[in-house]
């Protein structure tokens, strides 16, 4: 008997979203999170080497975000991204789009995306959720698909420890 297995040759579908999700539990209110979300501006702190390597640096972010429709410029080594507000539920969820990308990130993505989605666990302890959206040229995807998501999710690791580290200090 004769066993065949399928392997993806042929080149993705271009308008396939894909969607990494990414979370955190801070000993902390669900409004204190809440509150440095809607302040955090940039992380002061580089990256890991191995994002560095990876990714566009973040320099700047410039713009408001607290009401739908704002637009905020986040400027990085090498280009820009321009995000939109697209959804605000006060102390529960944040999301945006991606309105222009002048960057290129991790081999020519196309990022969507994302959202901020915080849930109350007790009354001093909240899970925030981090969430991207992108589309990846990269191909084969059973290859690429689980590079781009452990890339991802240390990006969000980085993120979310800096808020937690903010949050702690207030």
């Amino acid at each position: 008997m004769q066993t065949t297995r399928s392997v993806d040759t042929a080149a993705p579908p271009a308008d396939v979203e894909r969607t990494v999700a990414t979370s955190l539990v801070f000993e902390a209110t669900r409004a204190r999170i809440w509150e440095r979300l809607m302040f955090y501006e940039q992380i002061d702190e580089r990256p890991p080497l191995h994002l560095r390597m990876l990714l566009p640096v973040p320099i700047e972010t410039k713009g408001r975000k607290s009401q739908v429709g704002d637009e905020v410029h986040c400027r990085y080594e090498g280009g820009y991204l321009i995000k939109r507000v697209t959804q605000i539920e006060p102390g529960r969820r944040y999301a945006f789009e991606i309105i222009e990308q002048a960057l290129v990130v991790g081999g020519g993505m196309l990022l969507s995306g994302g959202e901020y989605i915080l849930r109350e666990l007790a009354p001093e302890r909240a899970e925030i959720v981090i969430a991207t959206r992108y589309v990846s040229p990269r191909w084969p995807r059973w290859l690429w698909l689980p590079i781009e998501r452990a890339v991802c999710h240390s990006f969000h690791r980085h993120i979310l420890r800096a808020m937690r580290r903010g949050v702690d200090a207030q």
